[in-house]
């Protein structure tokens, strides 16, 4: 039996039991605790219990409403969180020294990217790293940020800038594009040009390509039908920004892209989407309209995402390794990130030839934005 110096036993004492509170402190709730940790409701109270028994203090006050700490709760949580973030900490300087490009890696991505993006780098990434098993999360950037500062996530895919505290790898380059209803005023003087049908393509402002004349200069997208997702989406906060909208508007909002794009066919105003979003998708018996957006003279509008860790995580090198992989296989038509101009090899995404593409006016890379210098974390 493992005791301290001063006669106190350690060996009731356990890392998951702490873990449970820790996640039932920030959750306030059993049930949602007890989904986040991935055990019965039933056996998260039971441990928390078991713990309050072991510390001799009521940890939590229970109530109908939901949970709250007690003084004596309040007093000891950070040293509880202290001890399971110091836990997580020599984990990952195992998992280091093994190299974090094999085995498990939870890897959180936002709802904007993740369904788009995912699927054509899965097959590259685990020829490259046999060894390597993604454990994929979804949610919004704040989410995510949250879970890799707790342990919880181990890197994200999130659109930069990120959070304070976290290091990151600029990956590439994802224009944006409008979505139009049939009719719309920002259609005007111009042929209506319906998105291609599944497994169709369009011209893409790729590396190398200029813009198509019929760009929308982003200055043109102000208006009261400009639809949205919901707060806490990057996206909704880009498009609010790009169209010169203010943070408090009450423009009409959406839970997810693919309901966007169903409130655009029904004519109830415009939005913005990332480009990978707009690739292969049905244009709804010609009532949704694409046009790509420019800011500038030549410059493509979007977005740069990144590959998002801990500062402190001792894995930096394998995160900035598997950075490196990632831009190396940037699928059409992403673009590298500012200072990662060089040509790198493309993944293909099969498309059928598309009547009349334009073939003549390429010029070199349209600008892109730029991005700040990824914050110095451990190698």
């Amino acid at each position: 039996m493992s005791q301290t110096g001063n006669g106190l036993h350690l060996s009731g004492l356990s890392l998951r039991d702490l873990e449970y509170a820790v996640a039932l402190d920030e959750a306030r709730h059993f049930k949602r605790a007890a989904d986040r940790c991935g055990v019965s409701q039933p056996g998260l109270s039971e441990q928390v219990r078991k713990l309050e028994a072991i510390l001799g203090a009521p940890l939590f006050e229970r109530g109908r409403s939901g949970v709250s700490l007690t003084v004596q709760g309040a007093a000891l949580m950070p040293q509880m969180r202290r001890v399971v973030r110091e836990a997580r900490g020599l984990l990952e300087m195992s998992r280091a020294q093994a190299g974090a490009l094999e085995g498990p890696l939870d890897l959180g991505v936002i709802p904007t990217l993740g369904p788009y993006y995912v699927p054509l780098v899965l097959a590259p990434l685990r020829q490259r790293f046999p060894a390597l098993t993604l454990r994929l999360q979804e949610g919004r950037t704040g989410d995510l940020e949250s879970l890799i500062r707790r342990g919880d996530l181990d890197a994200a895919l999130v659109a930069l800038p990120c959070a304070e505290g976290l290091a990151f790898e600029p990956l590439f380059f994802e224009p944006f594009r409008v979505l139009l209803p049939s009719g719309h005023r920002l259609l005007e003087g111009a042929a209506a040009r319906p998105r291609a049908g599944r497994g169709a393509s369009r011209q893409d402002p790729g590396a190398g390509d200029a813009l198509p004349a019929d760009a929308l200069p982003a200055d043109s997208l102000a208006g009261e039908d400009l639809l949205l997702l919901e707060e806490g989406h990057c996206l909704r906060a880009q498009s609010l920004s790009l169209c010169h909208v203010p943070s408090g508007s009450t423009a009409r909002a959406a839970t997810s892209l693919e309901m966007l794009r169903h409130m655009v066919a029904a004519g109830e105003g415009f939005c913005l989407f990332p480009v990978l979003a707009t690739r292969g998708e049905d244009d709804m018996g010609g009532l949704v309209h694409v046009r790509d957006v420019r800011e500038g003279e030549n410059q493509a509008a979007g977005r740069i995402v990144g590959l998002v860790w801990r500062h402190t995580d001792p894995r930096a090198a394998d995160f900035r390794q598997l950075a490196a992989f990632l831009r190396d296989t940037l699928p059409e038509p992403l673009r590298p990130p500012p200072g990662h101009e060089v040509s790198p090899p493309v993944v293909p995404v099969p498309r059928a030839p598309l009547a009349g593409r334009r073939s003549a006016g390429r010029k070199g890379p349209a600008p892109v934005p730029p991005v700040p210098a990824a914050q110095p974390a451990p190698s």
